[in-house]
């Protein structure tokens, strides 16, 4: 009985949209919504792209939401000040800010009737967005978002039991009743969507391992085991695609 409430239960993420392009006023409407998350700085950016043909897809609107030290940093200089403070520190609190904006725009978008999806691998693909967009040093891209009007309605995905995530007073020692529970209500949910089979993905086992599962039992928490048990060992990878960024987070 409460819109905005409703509204977050019934988020789900949108990958067909139809052609029609939302007037600028929504687009408008979404940017300033997001301006308006708590922030820390406001070290924030978000870049648009409107080519549908280079858009994910094929939504109307590409927003590439940054950790943006430059324009801070401008300031600064305005005032006679240099930065001190050590790039980790900026990027926790850059990471914040960028992500709250973020998620205030997929409420924003949401409540306007359109759909948006998250594509999280904007900080890998970071030197490919920092030339496309020609950013200057200090400007990290945290995470793209694209949105539109929705040309489909998929089933809200599961989440975790709620006291697999709300701990009162400390943190429990977790049982292994609760892990079958949180691990079974994942599993099952999107089984019964037939998730990975509609999109007919499941994530290759590591060389010299075999295959164990088939899309009848492969689901959620084996698929996002495979992402961490497999996948970005290396963190001099990232450390650096964030040096070439202007960010110095390594002794």
């Amino acid at each position: 009985m409460n819109p905005v409430i409703d509204c977050l239960m019934n988020r789900k993420s949108i990958r067909k949209y139809k052609d029609g392009v939302p007037p600028d006023d929504l687009l408008e409407a979404v940017v300033r919504a997001g301006q308006q998350a708590p922030f820390a700085y406001q070290v924030y950016s978000v870049l648009l792209t409107r080519e549908r043909e280079k858009i994910q897809f094929r939504a109307p609107w590409l927003f590439t939401i940054c950790i943006d030290l430059h324009k801070f940093e401008l300031i600064m200089a305005k005032r006679g000040w240099q930065t001190v403070q050590n790039d980790l520190s900026l990027l926790l609190l850059g990471l914040q800010d960028a992500a709250y904006m973020a998620e205030n725009m997929v409420t924003a978008g949401e409540s306007l009737g359109l759909g948006s999806c998250y594509l999280g691998a904007a900080p890998y693909l970071a030197l490919k967005i920092r030339e496309e967009y020609s950013l200057p040093d200090r400007v990290f891209p945290l995470v793209q978002l694209v949105m539109g009007y929705p040309d489909e309605n998929p089933p809200v995905r599961p989440r975790y039991p709620l006291n697999f995530v709300l701990f009162e007073g400390k943190y429990p020692d977790i049982t292994d009743a609760q892990l079958e529970e949180a691990m079974k209500t994942m599993d099952q949910g999107y089984l019964s969507q037939d998730y990975y089979q509609k999109i007919n993905y499941m994530i290759p086992v590591g060389k010299g391992m075999q295959e164990k599962y088939t899309f009848d039992n492969y689901s959620w928490s084996e698929h996002i085991s495979r992402k961490l048990g497999l996948w970005q060992s290396d963190l001099g990878e990232m450390l650096d695609k964030l040096e070439k960024c202007g960010f110095k987070v390594s002794r």
